[in-house]
């Protein structure tokens, strides 16, 4: 290429940065999507309807807040136009990164694997719903960088919006009191979608996390196990968008299991111990009233009693032992 030719191409290279220069719309600079300090976890499944409205929301509410931040939008595997509204209104901001999943992996998956490879020193994790006041997202930041003994700060719901409300309201407060007395904390929203926490505290729990919805119920017990400072704030709840993927039946029983297995995970005296004594003290009641009614003679039943409650303590003892060798609470 001659140096006339050199000078023209040149001249449209800048002309078309101008012009690019002119139109691109206020957002995030090209350093702050390259070093964001909060990194946005937005899982999206079948939510075509309003993820555009969603995606304006949290930008706008970013781009004014200061922070540097990118959002990671995945759609998991839709099977509607989720991905294709994504794509769609991509251009218009620039700190949003498309991950496209092909097969349906999860809310959890999508936390885990976002958390993962999320650049920020503060993840926020939050739904695509229109549910939760994703407004008051550099809210959450702000309190996080305000005190640095906390490595959680949660948006505890005040109201009950979702499907199955009837049967939810009481079936969320007695596994949140499950919760609350093994872990010896109150919890005023054990499973809400909303949360902001520090990425290199969070990233050893992250294997532990389900494929689900109790994904959030896991990283919650998994702080407060572990004597991980958590603040809750109380936010509103809207009435979602959509349709709803929550299954009364299966996801109640997931967040039961979930809760007795990470604490067992953590604390299994907690768990396995009150039994034990309880079944201990029971044989020997037990075993006295039978020496007064039949003097020198057991009963069956009586020593099938003790034996449990000793086999169970035994495995607690064991499974606490483990639990303090393995190194990683």
């Amino acid at each position: 290429m001659d140096d006339g030719a050199a000078d023209v191409t040149d001249a449209l290279i800048a002309a078309d940065s101008a012009v690019g220069a002119a139109v691109k719309p206020a957002g995030p600079s090209q350093t702050s999507v390259l070093n964001p300090y909060v990194s946005i976890v937005l899982p999206c499944y079948n939510e075509q309807g309003h993820i555009a409205r969603e995606v304006d929301r949290i930008c706008a509410t970013m781009d004014t807040s200061g922070y540097p931040y990118e959002l990671l939008a995945f759609d998991d595997a839709s099977t509607d136009r989720t991905l294709a509204a994504l794509l769609e209104i991509a251009p218009r901001y620039p700190a949003m990164r498309i991950v496209h999943f092909d097969r349906n992996g999860g809310a959890g998956t999508v936390r885990r694997i976002g958390t993962q490879q999320a650049r920020g020193d503060i993840v926020v994790w939050t739904d695509a719903d229109m549910t939760y006041p994703n407004e008051r997202i550099p809210e959450l930041v702000k309190i996080l960088d305000k005190d640095p003994t906390l490595d959680q700060v949660v948006g505890a719901r005040t109201s009950e919006q979702g499907t199955h409300k009837a049967l939810r309201v009481p079936a969320k407060w007695f596994i949140r009191k499950i919760a609350e007395k093994l872990t010896n904390a109150a919890i005023p929203d054990l499973n809400s979608g909303l949360r902001a926490f520090r990425r290199q505290v969070a990233l050893p729990y992250l294997r532990l996390l389900p494929a689900g919805f109790s994904c959030v119920t896991t990283i919650t017990l998994a702080f407060l196990c572990n004597q991980h400072a958590v603040r809750y704030i109380p936010i509103d709840y809207a009435k979602r968008s959509g349709t709803s993927k929550f299954h009364f039946l299966k996801d109640a029983y997931r967040y039961i299991l979930q809760v007795l297995r990470m604490v067992m995970y953590f604390n299994p005296l907690k768990v396995l111990m009150p039994l034990a004594l309880f079944l201990i003290a029971l044989g020997v009641a037990k075993g006295v009233f039978d020496m007064i009614v039949h003097p020198l003679l057991f009963a069956v039943n009586t020593v099938l009693i003790l034996v449990t409650g000793l086999i169970i303590a035994s495995l607690a003892l064991l499974a606490d032992l483990i639990v303090r060798s393995r190194g990683d609470s």
